[in-house]
Formats: C-alpha cells, structure tokens, sequence
C-alpha cells in the first residue's frame, strides 16, 4: 500500500507555506559555504529556537535535529544528492552523485524527513552533469512515489564558470524552461532561482503547477534580501529555502523571524526589518 505524500507535505506547509533554513552545504566541498556552520549543534539549536517550517540537511547531520524532543520542532527536508558546480574552477570531470546509490531514500526515511531533495543542474558545455541530474531524479522517483515522499527538485540554471564561478543565470526563460522539465520528471515541489526580474517569476511559479520555493544562493545584503522575497511572494512563490541569508548573518534567529512574517503574515520588507532589528 503506498503512502499518500500529503501526510509528509502537511508537516512542511504548516499553513500553505513553508521557509526551509538550508545547512546542507558541507557537501558542496567549498570552504566559504561553511563560515557560520561550524558548529552544527549550536545552528541547529538556535534554528529550533527560531521556529521555522523546516530545516534542510544531509543524512550524517540529521540526527542533531531529529534528537530534539518534542512535536513543535522543524520538519527535516533531506539532501539526499551531491555535486561538484559550486567551486569556482571548472573540475576534469563534472559531476552529481546521489550519497546512497542502492537505497537513496533509506536515510531520509531512517530520519523521518518530511521531504528530499535533488539537483537539476544546467551548466554550459556540461552535458554530461545534466544526464547525471536527470538519471538522479528518475532514479529517485519511483520509491518516492512507493513510500509517500515528496519530491524537492533544485533547476539550477548556472552561468558560465569564467564569469566567477558557476553563478545563478537570472534568465527567466531558461529557469522557466528548466521548471517546466522538473515538473515534467514528477517533481512534488520546485526548489527554483529567482528571475533577475522579480515581477517574471509568476512564470515559473505558472509552469511548476506545485509549489514553488525560492533558492536564497549567496549571502546579500539583509534589506535587499527582504525586499525580493516579499516581491517573490507577491509573485506566487510559495515560500523560501533560503541557507548563507541566514545562518551567515549576524543573528539567523531574526532573519528567520522576518523572513516568517514575510511567508506567513504577508509582511512587506521594510516590516520584515523593522522585525530584524528589534532582536
């Protein structure tokens, strides 16, 4: 008897929306990404505190979460794939792996998540990186579907890497494009890069037909970082899933506080960071 996926979604869209702190990024390999999580116990503590919707992680750091008693706490999205595009070289060989080829969903469920999450990445001149991404995803789907997990899947469309790294291409039509093709692969919920122009992204959130959060990518400046999300909400997204634009700043537990009232209150930025500073 399969299970039905909306048991596991409800965990994650308390009222329809979600916020999802991303503190997956020891896979990515890049030093930078982990400034500010250095101690996980500690970023997991203060994010429980914080009370988001859910918090995203790897398989070997879940139980920081999941040992914490109680109802109340976070639900646990899991990664459950790893890659090399974040670094700011191009490597011999390109590559996205998933981190349990037999039984990729096994940790996920071991760890009671209530959703996992895969990449879909579209670099230029990497074709064989997107064949990867796409025999990930199909090979995932199915016991997702078997065992009433959701389906997060990340269309990151990505600029060349001479120009600093494997950086967001903000090109509404090839995120909208990239969209279309995760839906089309069964995607539950679309975890996708915001057009450069915040008032394009009703497209995206019109091709996904499913939820749509919105991927945070580098830390920016906190104000700008309100103003877009409010911006991004008002577009139809969904909610955001947002790792460096938080657990980077100052203190995450209020941006966590203002991005919440944002998502769920329909908070504009400049409330949102009334709400920061008030900490």
């Amino acid at each position: 008897m399969r299970v039905n996926k909306k048991v596991r979604m409800n965990r994650l869209f308390g009222n329809g929306r979600c916020l999802d702190v991303a503190i997956d990024h020891g896979v990515c390999n890049e030093p930078s990404f982990l400034v500010g999580l250095e101690d996980m116990g500690g970023v997991v503590e203060k994010l429980v505190k914080a009370g988001p919707d859910a918090i995203q992680m790897n398989y070997g750091q879940a139980d920081l979460l999941q040992d914490v008693a109680g109802k109340d706490k976070p639900a646990l999205v899991m990664r459950i794939d790893m890659g090399n595009p974040y670094n700011r070289i191009r490597h011999r060989a390109m590559w996205a792996l998933l981190q349990n080829e037999a039984e990729p969903l096994i940790g996920a469920l071991e760890m009671d998540a209530a959703c996992v999450v895969v990449n879909l990445f579209m670099l230029p001149d990497e074709p064989d990186l997107f064949k990867q991404c796409v025999q990930n995803i199909s090979r995932v789907r199915a016991d997702c579907e078997k065992y009433g997990m959701p389906l997060m899947i990340e269309p990151l469309a990505m600029l060349p890497v001479d120009q600093g790294g494997y950086m967001v291409d903000g090109d509404a039509e090839k995120i909208v494009t990239l969209t279309r093709l995760a839906r089309e692969m069964g995607a539950d919920i679309i975890k996708a890069d915001p057009t450069t122009r915040a008032e394009d992204f009703h497209r995206v959130v019109e091709t996904a037909r499913c939820p749509v959060l919105v991927r945070g990518g580098g830390k920016e400046d906190l104000r700008a970082v309100f103003d877009k999300s409010a911006a991004l909400m008002a577009q139809g997204a969904l909610g955001m899933v947002y790792g460096r634009n938080i657990y980077q700043h100052a203190n995450p537990s209020a941006v966590v506080r203002g991005l919440m009232a944002i998502i769920h209150d329909n908070a504009d930025g400049a409330a949102a960071f009334d709400l920061y500073n008030q900490a």
